[in-house]
């Protein structure tokens, strides 16, 4: 399935998987907001591109994001596709890591979530039709040490957005949780310069690439799948997270030698 409509909001479009995302649904023909604190990512993630429009918008800030949304629709149309894409990632042992930090992780990864849902979602219900694509992550299933702010905070983007589908699942609109294992963006580099966990090192250079990811979201938004778990590994880690978790942490602690 391509992207067909005619306008995006993708959170961010400063880097990474949002930038990917803006401008491939720009290819497409749609006209795409991208909202981020980076203002100069966003001038590159829109440089040459008529079709991409940036907004600096802190996306814990309700009221900002509601601003950039009516601004962005009353120029160029009712949204037809949200991705949430912004979160930071930055790891650490829980009692020794800034409560500041992981309040931080909380507000940015869940909290904005809440606000683009709240500013996108009920125009989209009202209207009867839309996409939502909600960006959690494996880590938000299977939590792991020197992960834990981070998992926390990916574990309520994963409970919000299933109860956020439940709620609507009748209106119309498609929600998608996205979750994949460890993808190749920059947000990664904040979980290295910060610490950087034995079981994220066994997996460097196998990291997925954000078009596969981009690709599996758009394939599970044409079968109307709520889950995305992007590859085969992913859901046998489901799996086994799920059924067996003790040999999950058995196998943590292995790895990380304490």
């Amino acid at each position: 399935m391509a992207f067909q409509g005619k306008s995006a909001l993708v959170t961010g479009g400063g880097s990474g998987m949002g930038r990917l995302a803006a401008q491939q649904f720009a290819a497409a023909g749609a006209h795409v907001a991208i909202l981020d604190v980076n203002e100069a990512g966003l001038q590159e993630t829109a440089a040459g591109n008529d079709k991409i429009h940036p907004y600096v918008v802190d996306i814990t800030d309700f009221d900002a994001v509601s601003r950039a949304v009516n601004e962005f629709e009353a120029a160029h149309g009712p949204l037809d596709r949200v991705y949430n894409c912004a979160a930071i990632m930055p790891f650490g042992r829980l009692l020794e890591q800034d409560p500041s930090l992981t309040n931080k992780l909380m507000s940015i990864n869940y909290g904005g979530l809440v606000c683009v849902a709240r500013a996108t979602v009920p125009g989209m219900v009202e209207r009867g039709s839309g996409e939502f694509a909600s960006f959690a992550s494996m880590s938000g299933i299977i939590p792991s040490l020197l992960m834990g702010g981070y998992n926390a905070s990916k574990a309520a983007v994963v409970a919000y957005t299933e109860v956020l589908w439940h709620e609507n699942r009748d209106s119309g609109v498609k929600f998608v949780c996205v979750c994949p294992p460890a993808v190749a963006t920059p947000l990664l580099n904040q979980g290295k310069e910060s610490t950087w966990p034995k079981l994220m090192q066994q997996s460097e250079g196998e990291e997925l690439a954000p078009e596969t990811v981009l690709a599996a979201v758009e394939r599970d938004l044409g079968k109307s799948k709520f889950w995305c778990m992007v590859t085969g590994q992913a859901k046998l880690g489901w799996f086994m997270r799920r059924f067996f978790p003790n040999l999950v942490w058995n196998n943590i602690h292995k790895v990380e030698g304490w």
